[in-house]
């Protein structure tokens, strides 16, 4: 369970948030406080929260810049809720907003809280440009002299190397890989192949229009700055058109993973409710579903494990904690970073040596029932603003359930520096 013995139960009310966006486009003059605000005034209009005071919220970034040290305690001060409504923030690479989910989660459960919200944003669009190491030391020398002559004499230094900017990485540090090309690799020992990828992608676009078409995004995404729904979703997608894209990760022949197979750079926020039971009896909320069990993990990316792998060992260490098979979902929700991550570790759950070696199983995991896997579009299609994807998946899914009438649904979100987090959430 999320907590201990005799855990209150955690209700997810239902969330809100802007619509995802291409990087560099819609959202190109705004932050990700401007985000993360209006993902939480979505909250708090949807739900007429306006001046309540909540127990907590809890969300992050992934890219941040110095200045937004406290960023969800300042979106919250813009939020409408009461000024006595706490912010923490916290990151967890792309699982950021679902450890937020199971953080605030697990507060209710032990009865510490009574409600809270759980979010995350990010914009590659306004991303923090620092200068080199050796620049910042040459302005400290100067900072920290005493007189005069001692503060300049370090600008006599200067070079026109010091003016070249750093940009934000999106390399791992300890492989210097970036994370398409690790999923190649990954691709390549499991024998995920070009067409199975574009496949995938295709039915993410496709399954993403299908479900803004027929209103299921309606209450979920809200407008902003002059966007009403994603603008990364490909409609008049097909196999043509994706076969015709070139490798973009692998050049040398066989790479397979391309623009259209790979969620694309994102900018974006989200946010959700959770409360106790007796809360949102008392406001006449409809509970959606029941946040129910949580677990993250790692694995040794550097020298033993493909780097987006982690979710293929949270899963069935959850499956063990709440009793339950990888079949007994009525729906999956695993995010997209690449459609061959999702490939890969679907393929190490039907793994007879896989889950005997790794996992420590007499048995496979199995199969699971594709057509209940994202089935209104995933990260491909919809897009990626990497802490952002965790909140977005709780509040879609638990809409799934209640308007579908679900039972079960599995999270299974992979992160940056080969962790993983997961959830299940219940009806």
């Amino acid at each position: 369970m999320l907590v201990g013995s005799q855990p209150r139960r955690v209700a997810i009310i239902g969330g809100t948030r802007i619509p995802f966006a291409r990087a560099h486009g819609a959202y190109a003059g705004v932050g990700n406080q401007d985000m993360l605000t209006a993902a939480l005034k979505g909250v708090v209009d949807r739900f007429a929260l306006r001046g309540e005071k909540l127990g907590d919220v809890a969300a992050g970034a992934v890219m941040k810049h110095s200045r937004d040290w406290n960023l969800v305690r300042e979106s919250v001060l813009s939020s409408g809720l009461a000024n006595e409504t706490p912010g923490m923030d916290l990151q967890r690479a792309c699982g950021t907003s679902l450890e937020a989910a199971i953080l605030i989660g697990n507060k209710i459960a032990l009865g510490q809280i009574d409600n809270g919200i759980a979010g995350g944003v990010d914009t590659v669009s306004d991303p923090p440009v620092v200068f080199s190491k050796e620049y910042q030391q040459l302005l400290l020398r100067s900072f920290r002299a005493r007189s005069f002559m001692q503060k300049i004499k370090p600008f006599f230094g200067l070079r026109p190397r010091h003016f070249k900017p750093v940009l934000p990485g999106v390399t791992e540090p300890r492989t210097g890989l970036s994370m398409g090309q690790s999923t190649e690799i990954m691709a390549q020992k499991w024998g995920i192949g070009r067409q199975e990828q574009d496949e995938l992608a295709l039915e993410s676009h496709l399954r993403a229009a299908a479900a803004s078409d027929s209103g299921f995004y309606d209450d979920l995404v809200i407008g902003y700055q002059g966007l009403k729904a994603d603008n990364n979703v490909r409609r008049d997608s097909s196999m043509e058109k994706l076969g015709r894209l070139k490798p973009a990760f692998d050049t040398t022949g066989r790479g397979t993973l391309t623009a259209g197979n790979s969620s694309p750079l994102t900018d974006g926020a989200a946010a959700v409710l959770l409360a106790s039971e007796d809360w949102a009896r008392q406001r006449n909320l409809p509970v959606q579903a029941w946040l129910t069990y949580g677990k993250a993990a790692a694995v040794d990316f550097v020298s033993k494990e493909g780097l987006l792998m982690a979710p293929a060992y949270a899963v069935p260490a959850m499956l063990r904690d709440a009793g339950l098979t990888l079949q007994d979902f009525d729906y999956y929700e695993i995010h997209e970073a690449f459609a061959a991550q999702v490939l890969c570790t679907l393929k190490a759950w039907e793994s007879p040596q896989f889950c005997r070696e790794q996992l420590g199983l007499a048995e496979p995991l199995g199969s699971i029932d594709r057509t209940k896997m994202n089935v209104v579009g995933g990260s491909v299609a919809i897009g990626h603003p990497f802490a952002a994807t965790g909140a977005r998946i709780v509040a879609t899914l638990a809409k799934l359930l209640a308007v579908r009438d679900g039972r079960r649904g599995l999270i299974s979100i992979c992160t940056a520096g080969g962790m993983g987090v997961t959830a299940i959430v219940e009806r």
